[in-house]
């Protein structure tokens, strides 16, 4: 996939075609409802509603959102506004083992800082599964007083051996044909705690034979002793995801329910439970439609929110908040922009085909985002002093650096140039190698936004390492003066003043991995890799640095671009005031191109 440099437009997916085919049919004309879903107030106005369409952005709090959640919020939150419906952000807190308000939390920092909210239209669009508990439960008696659900008591592994395969039908269970009042009596046992974790389960009763091993009955709720974070200890019993995400759906009255392709197997269920439940009169049409779309693929990361975990426990980074992790909470503290996420959405599209995308892409997206947004600065990364003999001893006199080349209106800012400066140690070579066009003996360049300098030699210490260059300015060449242009040099330098620079911790930061495809493939000796096998040791250099002034004043979470170096943001969570520690967020150019 080429990384075009021309800002693309939230242009058509299919998705969005469905979507206006549906309101041009007025398919979503409801009659408006009073009061939240689930509570006693929740009820039909009476008036009836204009077409709207509302999705939702529906994580489990099991972890941190990564770059593929992204796509979805973008994709949710942003299909609602752009055809004036609502977008709900609901979690779906079922599993209570995994589950935590630490995930909450984060989560709901993410969207934010995304740019999206949950009010509208005074509605309050946010939402926990655990809310609804009650309401998944008379379902499950509904469906059991319907013949359409059946307690099974068989073990985990007779339940595996019997669902069957791929190419064989599954068995029935013994206890599928256990009478209704039999099958109430051992659900409310199971909710009144009177069996243990694992002994049984509440199973949908569809199809054994199903070609789609998903219909083979099943299981929608288990017996669970977990404290919940939304609800404590009030239930033992706690519904599966498969079976708890249509109801919400339903309850929410949400129109158009949008996941990846991977629950793609699971639409038949979803829409059989809606029309069971319908049946029964627990939900109302029109009833919810899944659509489903290709997950993000990305190159040179993982996205398994297992393996995501695994770094994080087993303390490969620093925690869910790693600048190397492709997580929000990580992207951001890299530097990473909700506009340059946006840009990537857009660029990347919305398709039903799997396919994967460079990491180049991302990064280019920030960088164009970035190259209009952060203002410049100068950095010396790997300081050693050049010292102007011939400047007075004392003196200091203002240089003038714009502040956003592609900004004039941003105006300019004063730099002090002195006796002695910071440069890069790269800039400076005894012997050079050729086309190399800055500091040598006897030889010229310009120090940006200052003097024409020739270079007069070096010092070395005892290991023959150079410790400090000199050189010679000529006086009339200032960058800004008639005299600028009187004597030509091919190379251009940044510097800063000894006297006047800042000291601070910048920390370079790569990719995680080396490798495109983490634990793809086998070692040399036939062992399976694995993903851990592939981490890049060199992912992050911790350097101190000599920095330009004014850079001590920058807020958390400010971004510059540091002159030759790339882009870089004070870090959100180590700064503190006069004291910023600086992030690399995207280097210049692609470091990685073979």
């Amino acid at each position: 996939m080429s990384s075009e440099k021309t800002p693309i437009p939230a242009g058509s997916n299919f998705i969005r075609a469905i979507i206006e085919k549906d309101l041009s049919q007025n398919k979503y004309a409801t009659k408006k409802w009073a009061g939240s879903p689930g509570d006693a107030a929740h009820q039909d106005t009476g008036v009836v509603d204009v077409a709207k369409i509302r999705t939702r952005f529906p994580p489990e709090p099991n972890g941190y959102l990564h770059i593929g959640h992204a796509k979805s919020i973008f994709l949710n939150f942003g299909l609602a506004r752009d055809f004036d419906g609502i977008c709900h952000l609901r979690f779906d807190d079922t599993n209570p083992e995994k589950e935590s308000q630490e995930y909450v939390d984060s989560i709901s920092d993410a969207v934010k800082w995304l740019g999206f909210g949950w009010n509208n239209t005074n509605e309050t669009n946010l939402y926990f599964a655990s809310n609804y508990f009650d309401l998944m439960y008379r379902a499950a008696e509904s469906l059991i007083e319907t013949g359409h659900a059946y307690v099974d008591e068989q073990s985990a592994d007779e339940m595996r051996i019997n669902r069957g395969t791929l190419t064989e039908a599954g068995k029935d269970s013994p206890y599928r044909s256990r009478s209704v009042a039999e099958n109430l009596t051992r659900f409310r046992e199971m909710r009144d705690g009177k069996h243990a974790d694992g002994s049984m389960v509440l199973r949908a009763k569809i199809d054994m034979a199903s070609p789609n091993i998903n219909m083979r009955d099943p299981a929608i709720y288990r017996v669970r002793r977990a404290h919940h974070h939304n609800t404590g200890d009030q239930w033992c019993i706690y519904p599966m995801y498969t079976f708890a995400h249509p109801i919400e759906d339903a309850l929410e009255r949400i129109t158009h329910s949008i996941c990846t392709l991977e629950f793609e197997d699971q639409r038949p269920f979803y829409d059989w439970l809606l029309e069971r439940l319908a049946e029964a009169g627990l939900l109302a049409h029109p009833l919810p439609k899944q659509y489903e779309f290709a997950r993000l693929n990305l190159t040179y990361v993982v996205l398994s929110k297992r393996k995501l975990i695994q770094l994080v426990e087993e303390k490969h980074v620093s925690g869910w908040d790693d600048p190397r992790l492709p997580t929000l909470a990580g992207a951001r503290r890299r530097g990473y922009t909700p506009a340059g996420f946006k840009l990537f959405t857009d660029r990347i599209g919305v398709s039903k085909a799997d396919s994967w995308i460079e990491y180049t892409i991302l990064e280019d997206c920030m960088r164009e985002v970035l190259n209009v947004d952060a203002e410049r600065r100068i950095a010396v990364l790997d300081p050693i002093k050049l010292v102007i003999d011939n400047y007075p001893a004392g003196q200091s006199e203002d240089c003038f650096a714009p502040n956003h080349p592609l900004k004039p209106e941003l105006g300019k800012r004063t730099v002090q140039l002195t006796k002695e400066l910071w440069i890069e140690r790269e800039d400076f070579m005894e012997v050079p190698s050729k086309g190399f066009f800055r500091l040598t003996p006897e030889g010229m360049v310009r120090l940006r936004y200052g003097y024409v300098v020739k270079c007069t030699g070096c010092e070395k210490d005892a290991d023959g390492n150079v410790t400090v260059v000199h050189c010679e300015y000529l006086p009339d060449t200032k960058s800004g003066t008639p005299g600028s242009d009187s004597v030509k040099v091919k190379g251009n330098i940044h510097w800063v003043s000894v006297a006047h620079a800042y000291e601070a911790e910048v920390r370079l930061y790569d990719r995680l991995f080396k490798e495109a495809h983490p634990g793809e493939g086998k070692h040399e000796d036939g062992r399976e890799r694995d993903f851990l096998d592939d981490i890049n040791q060199d992912s992050v250099q911790v350097i101190t640095t000599q920095l330009e002034l004014s850079l001590k004043d920058a807020k958390p979470e400010e971004s510059f671009q540091f002159e030759r170096h790339g882009y870089f943001v004070a870090d959100k969570k180590d700064s503190v005031a006069g004291k910023p520690v600086f992030n690399r967020t995207v280097t210049l150019r692609d470091a990685w191109q073979k």
